[in-house]
């Protein structure tokens, strides 16, 4: 593994300037599979998802392989997050280390309420309901090479359920993190969802055939219609690239004092510049970010608890943020909490 992970870091360092370079495909929200956008882990919410660079623990899952070696003990993870409308987000990870590498594996779904069909002549409720959802299960390695720099690599399932049509793809994540040496400033690079476009095949003339031409005139199925079951057009998935500096204004024995700012690149959307810090006092957790060029506030803030255990040391965390429109009151906004243990 240590050896593959070599060609991978030099395709994925070739392949940087391009993710930089290049303009944001389409529009907001035209792209598929969007909950891969979804952050999770209360503790870098709450940093204003200013966390390439900081990825320490079993949540760089997530933010960046890289980030889950070295590791000395093995963790597990799980998060909630509440989104406006009654859409829920869970995920959970676990992993498993030697000191030097790291295995680590995970689940993330995403799922809502049930809804009414709506009769599209009458526009009322025909009785029926449906419900739309989202899956991610994935593997990551990281290994550590050398006291300062360490990389990671991670391959995930993906599938997508809307009303009753789905999809199913794959993506790879890579990240590399540097540690300078001096007050422990980190530079961390992070490449995720790098996976091939989708297509969803849709057969509504439900012949048991799709992408049929739907100008040859001819009622391929003896309905009496003919056929409408044009190409579906192919979508791309999230690709992002992140790039984060991190380091310490203040570090004692049972304090710290950090701050990150990152870049963030993604195919459908501007770039945005995020800023997060986080203060511990003892056990205490304090946590506040900004995300410039947001769709919205960008504002988020948490708290976490650390508490040491017989069984191993568990982190509480929460962490609101402000969805500006989006959301009717604070109560309706997104909340975040997240548990993990390290034993």
């Amino acid at each position: 593994m240590k050896k593959l992970l070599i060609p991978i870091l030099i395709i994925a360092v070739a392949l940087i300037p391009l993710s930089l370079c290049a303009k944001p495909f389409g529009k907001t929200g035209t792209v598929a599979l969007q909950f891969l956008k979804l952050g999770v882990d209360a503790r870098a919410i709450g940093m204003g998802e200013a966390f390439t660079a900081v990825s320490d623990d079993i949540s760089s899952v997530y933010w960046n392989p890289a980030g889950l070696a070295p590791a000395y003990q093995n963790q597990v993870f799980f998060s909630h997050t509440n989104w406006p409308a009654n859409i829920m987000h869970e995920f959970a990870a676990g992993s498993y280390t030697n000191g030097v590498s790291t295995l680590a594996l995970y689940g993330s779904a995403l799922h809502m309420d049930d809804m009414e069909v709506t009769d599209e002549p009458t526009f009322g409720p025909t009785g029926e309901t449906f419900t739309n959802s989202a899956f991610a299960f994935g593997v990551n390695y990281a290994q550590q090479f050398t006291n300062k720099f360490s990389a990671g690599v991670g391959v995930k399932y993906l599938r997508e359920n809307l009303y009753e049509y789905a999809v199913n793809s794959y993506a790879f994540d890579l990240g590399s993190i540097y540690n300078t040496g001096w007050e422990n400033v980190k530079i961390g690079m992070a490449l995720r969802n790098f996976g091939p476009d989708i297509r969803y095949r849709v057969d509504d003339d439900e012949d048991g055939n799709d992408d049929e031409d739907p100008f040859d005139l001819f009622d391929n199925d003896g309905d009496g219609l003919i056929d409408e079951d044009g190409v579906e057009l192919e979508n791309k998935i999230p690709m992002s690239f992140s790039l984060g500096i991190s380091g310490d204004i203040m570090r004692e024995d049972n304090n710290h004092w950090i701050a990150s700012l990152q870049l963030d690149n993604v195919i459908d959307r501007k770039e945005t510049w995020n800023l997060g810090t986080e203060y511990k006092l003892g056990n205490l957790f304090l946590r506040g970010g900004y995300q410039f060029s947001y769709d919205t506030n960008g504002l988020s803030a948490g708290v976490g608890w650390q508490v040491p255990t017989s069984l191993g040391i568990f982190n509480v965390d929460y962490a609101y943020t402000d969805m500006g429109y989006l959301s009717e009151s604070f109560i309706k906004s997104a909340h975040r909490v997240s548990l993990k243990m390290r034993y």
